[in-house]
């Protein structure tokens, strides 16, 4: 099979590999889309981890074959799988801190080399415990590129029910990339009023389509202010940090009022540094708050959101790529300033398609 291999140094090349062996109580997926993540691209141009892997973890796909012992699922099911399922059973696991469990650390999905995910190559094994727990069957009729979603959706459906909105609420999300736009989307179901802030006019344009009341550039735009005037002078209810810019954080205690909640979705980074008052927290009783990757209480959650349509994912899909033009799609998501009137927001890979094949 063909497969997206990183090699280090920042470089991906496209290379035949051997289609992983399943055993029992796995099952092999021929992988139809894998959307591009950030998590990704940082651990690819940033050298995180040790190659030679293939990286891509929200994927969708047919099972292509079962090993001994799996009754759930049969060739010819369309599915999604998730990449991390947790033990259960752990300290961590009691207090649903699944992102924490040791098990869930351990990657389950992999098509060769170290586990990471695998979805940017033509098939990928799925082990034991994520299919016990961790793979969803996809409803006829819905396209495997919006199935996809289910992981990212999942992420941030996590986020908000720690936060709790209320439809009252005034929300700020900064950042307006697939990832805030989903924000928007879900405060929008809660029936919150919505303030979005992007850099880039055509996201802030798609984050209205998207639910937004207002949506503004924070280079020009007093932002701040503008929360103030919709509450009576307060400030924002909760602020939803979907990028990581330097001073973000600081403009969200800015924008909010005493006893505002403030989620840190974006600073996965562990060199980025925030500098805030210590009172603005404590005499303000605002809460920072922290959320990473999925939970597996809300699985079945975000594949309902997912494929009832509730969510309109599609407006975010800008570009879809066979496997062999991958490069390009990680510098136009990783550089998008290098790439003019492209617009990328969330790329879709097609691992089975292979544009030099076809030419």
């Amino acid at each position: 099979m063909h497969a997206a291999v990183y090699r280090g140094q920042s470089h991906v090349s496209v290379d035949e590999v051997t289609t992983p062996a399943i055993g029992p109580g796995e099952i092999l997926i021929r992988v139809e889309a894998c959307g591009v993540c950030h998590t990704d691209l940082k651990k690819i141009e940033y050298d995180l981890l040790p190659p030679p892997r293939i990286f891509g973890h929200e994927t969708a796909g047919i099972v292509a074959a079962v090993g001994s012992s799996v009754t759930k699922y049969q060739p010819g099911d369309r599915v999604i799988v998730f990449h991390h399922i947790p033990c259960g059973k752990c300290f961590y696991c009691d207090r649903k801190l699944y992102a924490q469990c040791p098990v869930y650390k351990k990657v389950g999905v992999t098509a060769g080399f170290e586990p990471a995910g695998g979805g940017f190559a033509q098939y990928v094994r799925v082990m034991d415990w994520i299919v016990e727990r961790g793979v969803e069957k996809i409803p006829d009729g819905v396209p495997f590129e919006i199935a996809s979603f289910v992981e990212p959706v999942n992420t941030c459906v996590k986020a908000v029910a720690q936060c709790d909105p209320k439809p009252e609420d005034v929300v700020l999300i900064q950042g307006q990339g697939p990832i805030g736009l989903i924000f928007t989307m879900l405060f929008k179901l809660k029936g919150c009023t919505i303030v979005t802030t992007d850099t880039i006019p055509t996201r802030l344009a798609l984050s209205k389509q998207c639910g937004a009341t207002f949506a503004m550039d924070p280079r020009t735009d007093d932002v701040a202010a503008k929360l103030r005037s919709l509450t009576d002078g307060r400030g924002a209810d909760m602020v939803f940090v979907a990028t990581a810019v330097k001073g973000l954080v600081e403009e969200a205690i800015r924008s909010t009022r005493p006893g505002a909640k403030i989620m840190l979705f974006a600073q996965t980074s562990d060199k980025e540094r925030i500098e805030l008052s210590g009172a603005s927290i404590c005499v303000g009783e605002r809460s920072l708050l922290g959320s990473y990757s999925a939970s597996v209480d809300l699985q079945a959650e975000s594949a309902r959101l997912v494929f009832s349509g509730d969510l309109p994912l599609h407006l975010l899909i800008s570009h879809r790529v066979p496997l062999d033009k991958i490069e390009f799609a990680f510098r136009l998501a990783t550089h998008p300033g290098d790439f003019p009137g492209e617009n990328p927001l969330k790329i879709i890979v097609n691992p089975q398609e292979l544009a030099a094949c076809a030419q």
